[in-house]
């Protein structure tokens, strides 16, 4: 049956048949005949096929989301039985929010690989909304996140890092050549250029506007950080950002922070997980990542 999932799980994330079967290395014939052994034995139509592509059925859009959860979990518990060994390898699939998995997670990586060099990583960077529903969903094992996420108790969140997030904008912004105090009302009379709804950047930038008591009516919404820096650079607005992610910017001059006494503002990083057992390789990560913390929770050194 796993191979049945597998073979399912191929043919619709490539959409077509033939790039399906190049991915497993088999035979077109082969992959079409899994699939419809794998319908019959459930009884439905999964996938309607065209001369180019298929398509999944409502039926097989449940089945596929389930086909994901059960692989994973397949996998995972592979990975416990492999422990039994005493040895620290195997497949560790760890998600992160942008600011972290941009600018920190790769140097964490870089330490464990050194370390223990049969782990074997994959990453996903994604917004915190969709980090949580992969960790939820089992697949993948560990999730790194930027705040908190609201009502939700399937699973476990543990703050480990303190992040700052300052208010940036360009060297020639208006804001920036003032000779007086900044004001709230100023700010919420800016261009604001923010993270996606659902992100944790955008949230904390959220909690900024209450804390400040103020509500901008313009807003730019960009779905990386990087695409913020640009705009912010080059005279589309203001934004809040993570200081981790600006801090090439702010050391060469390329953007400055707008001074309040009521920033930096102070949000939490947490990795989210969800099952009572942890791979070995699991457990070194989050010892690396608790050590890291303990030795500069202020992320300078990176």
């Amino acid at each position: 049956m796993d191979q049945q999932l597998q073979v399912f799980i191929t043919v619709v994330e490539n959409k077509n048949f033939s790039r399906a079967a190049d991915k497993l290395h088999m035979t077109q014939p082969a992959v079409s005949q899994y699939i419809r052994t794998f319908e019959e034995n459930l009884g439905v139509r999964l996938l309607d096929r065209t001369n180019k592509y298929v398509h999944v059925t409502k039926a097989g859009e449940i089945v596929y989301h389930h086909a994901k959860e059960i692989v994973g979990l397949y996998t995972k518990m592979g990975s416990l039985l492999d422990d039994l060994t005493n040895q620290v390898k195997g497949p560790l699939s760890i998600g992160a929010s942008y600011t972290f998995g941009e600018y920190v997670l790769p140097h964490l990586l870089a330490k464990m690989k050194n370390k223990y060099a049969d782990i074997q990583p994959t990453v996903t960077i994604a917004n915190t909304d969709t980090i949580a529903e992969l960790v939820k969903s089992h697949q993948i094992d560990i999730g790194i996140i930027e705040g908190q996420l609201k009502n939700e108790k399937r699973i476990g969140i543990q703050d480990f890092a303190e992040d700052h997030m300052v208010i940036i904008a360009s060297l020639n912004h208006p804001l920036i050549q003032k000779n007086r105090k900044v004001t709230n009302k100023d700010l919420e009379n800016e261009t604001w250029v923010l993270r996606e709804e659902g992100s944790g950047t955008r949230a904390a930038g959220e909690n900024v506007f209450n804390k400040l008591g103020i509500s901008p009516k313009n807003i730019m919404s960009f779905g990386s950080t990087q695409a913020i820096k640009e705009a912010v650079g080059a005279g589309l607005g203001i934004s809040i950002l993570s200081q981790l992610a600006v801090q090439k910017e702010l050391q060469h001059g390329n953007l400055k922070i707008i001074q309040l006494l009521e920033l930096p503002y102070k949000r939490q990083f947490s990795y989210i997980t969800n099952s009572p057992f942890q791979t070995k390789a699991l457990q070194e990560f989050i010892d690396i990542l608790r050590d890291w913390d303990q030795r500069d929770g202020s992320f300078g050194s990176l």
